[in-house]
């Protein structure tokens, strides 16, 4: 038994790798329109055949930030579930494939209408921009199979639950569920914005559309979003990071603890991306920045454990003095060095969600390319180098091959130019942003504005950093194809650390679901029920469509 649960089964591999493949398709097409993005507010490149910046636009925020996020993260989530709490049932395997062909078929009906020019209307989709109606069902579809994945999920760790009283469950799938909890809950905003206020509109089955209300449900579900994201890069942090550097985990309740608070704190917290919204008062606001100050607790308990873990591994093997345990870290291993890279770009990245979040500090950076500067520091960097870090490990386990030497040099190399290009873009980002330079804006002088043309090095400062990632995407695609079909055969082994002796015994308390899904549900009713209602019951007219490109 032993033997079957440290190899994913290979009906669960293919499962996981159909995932994983479509993320780094989205990778390839979506980091092609972000170079192009670059190129073209630099003002020196023009887009051929009349292809709308907006357009391009649209794709790599949707493609990077909905696509390629969730297929990795569901195809980790059931690799990991298997691993760890035993071979999935032929039931959940099948419901599984259904939810992955349900968003394979969405995300292709979003894409369609997307290139096709017919939805250019961002990644956050704003009314009163209006996209032709196939595109909020590709996007509908895309959510209802991520939940069909997520009832899977849970089928799996009940039966496991079922077969194991009493006991605590393996960790990455407790982490999985708490994961799985927080997306379904989050979902229901954007699903409901999309099903009864946007399809309906763009059918023309109604003629206008209450946009503070259609705002309101994105980022009810726009926040949580991110800590779906960031969730399973805290799981490869927690998990498995311990087990590559040949260490153990601090404490098995503090991660468990800290997955509780993020499900918690992290949905009723939306308005903090509408400080500058009029419909809203301000006594809500404050709730809900104060909640989102509170997520930065389950964020510093992860902090501590990471490094408590390096230090105990670094003492371990004789360091001394302060920093001595760095040097004992193995720098050589991409599977460490990409994660590790990743939790240090969390520092600056964490500081400027709390700027963002704050509200005379947001005053200064909202709406600029600062806020897009900060999202490339948290997803496009911390999680996505775990992502890629994972992947050095997670696809030759499941695909049967080894990482050579090569490839983990490369994997290092492509770590080094990630880290520089984004440092570059990321950086021009938010020096432009606090100069005043807007965020989802093609290449302008404003007339030739002398408060414009300040922003122009920095925007060729985004190219060179944007030119820089794009050769990034391209060695880790390399090394990705090179581990899913040509590398060596062999066995590679999926890491899970143990936990830290004299190991404390998991609280049981921590899987008391009805306990903690009703925290969360009370925390949003409390956080949206009044201003919501007030949003409706003293509703403008609404808004016809408009179509600007």
């Amino acid at each position: 038994m032993m033997n079957e649960t440290m190899k994913v089964d290979r009906r669960d591999a293919k499962l996981a790798l159909a995932h994983i493949y479509v993320a780094f398709t989205a990778l390839a097409l979506g980091g092609l329109a972000g170079l192009l993005q670059t190129l073209v507010r630099s003002g020196k490149f023009n887009l051929p055949a009349g292809i709308s910046y907006y357009t391009i636009l649209t794709t790599h925020g949707t493609l990077l930030g909905l696509v390629l996020t969730t297929f990795f993260i569901i195809g980790f989530q059931f690799a990991a579930i298997s691993r760890t709490s035993g071979t999935l049932s032929d039931r959940v395997r099948f419901w599984a494939w259904v939810g992955f062909w349900t968003m394979t078929i969405g995300t292709a009906m979003t894409v369609f209408y997307i290139l096709t020019g017919q939805a250019s209307v961002l990644y956050t989709f704003y009314a009163p921009l209006q996209a032709h109606a196939g595109f909020y069902i590709g996007l509908t579809l895309l959510v209802v199979g991520s939940w069909i994945s997520g009832f899977a999920t849970f089928a799996h760790y009940a039966r496991w639950k079922k077969q194991n009283p009493g006991k605590a469950s393996p960790l990455l799938t407790f982490m999985a569920v708490v994961n799985m909890i927080l997306w379904l809950v989050s979902t229901l905003g954007v699903a409901a914005t999309v099903l009864i206020q946007l399809l309906p509109w763009s059918l023309g089955i109604t003629d206008r559309v209450n946009v503070l209300v259609s705002r309101t449900l994105f980022w009810y579900f726009g926040h949580p979003l991110v800590y779906f994201w960031l969730l399973p890069a805290y799981m490869v942090w927690y998990a498995v990071i311990p087990k590559i550097i040949g260490g153990k985990i601090f404490s098995d309740s503090l991660a468990r603890l800290a997955f509780i608070l993020f499900l918690f704190l992290s949905i009723p917290v939306g308005f903090h991306h509408q400080l500058l919204e009029p419909g809203i008062k301000p006594f809500w606001k404050f709730i809900q920045v104060f909640l989102t100050l509170m997520v930065v607790v389950p964020s510093l308990m992860t902090a501590f454990a990471m490094f408590a873990t390096f230090e105990a591994y670094g003492r371990s093997k004789g360091a001394t003095g302060l920093f001595g345990w760095l040097r004992k870290l193995p720098w050589g291993d991409a599977r460490f060095f990409a994660p590790f890279v990743g939790m240090v770009f969390f520092i600056p990245a964490g500081a400027g969600g709390i700027i963002n979040a704050s509200h005379q500090m947001n005053q200064v950076v909202h709406n600029t390319i600062w806020v897009t500067g900060h999202f490339h520091l948290t997803v496009a960097t911390t999680v996505v180098l775990t992502f890629f870090g994972a992947a050095y490990w997670l696809i030759p386990h499941l695909s049967g091959r080894v990482m050579t030497k090569a490839m983990n040099r490369l994997a290092i190399i492509q770590t080094v130019v990630w880290t520089i290009g984004m440092s570059f873009m990321s950086g021009s980002m938010h020096f432009a942003g606090l100069l005043g330079a807007p965020r989802r804006s093609a290449f302008s002088t404003y007339g030739n504005s002398p408060q414009a043309l300040e922003w122009i090095p920095y925007q060729i400062a985004q190219a060179v950093g944007g030119t820089i990632l794009f050769i990034g995407i391209i060695l880790v695609l390399v090394i990705v194809i090179n581990l899913a079909f040509f590398a060596p055969k062999g066995e590679t082994e999926f890491p899970v650390a143990e936990a830290a002796e004299p190991q404390e015994r998991t609280a049981l308390a921590m899987e008391n679901w009805k306990l903690w899904i009703g925290i969360t549900v009370a925390l949003i009713l409390i956080a949206y029920t009044i201003p919501f209602v007030d949003m409706i019951q003293n509703a403008p007219p609404g808004s016809k469509g408009y179509k600007l490109w």
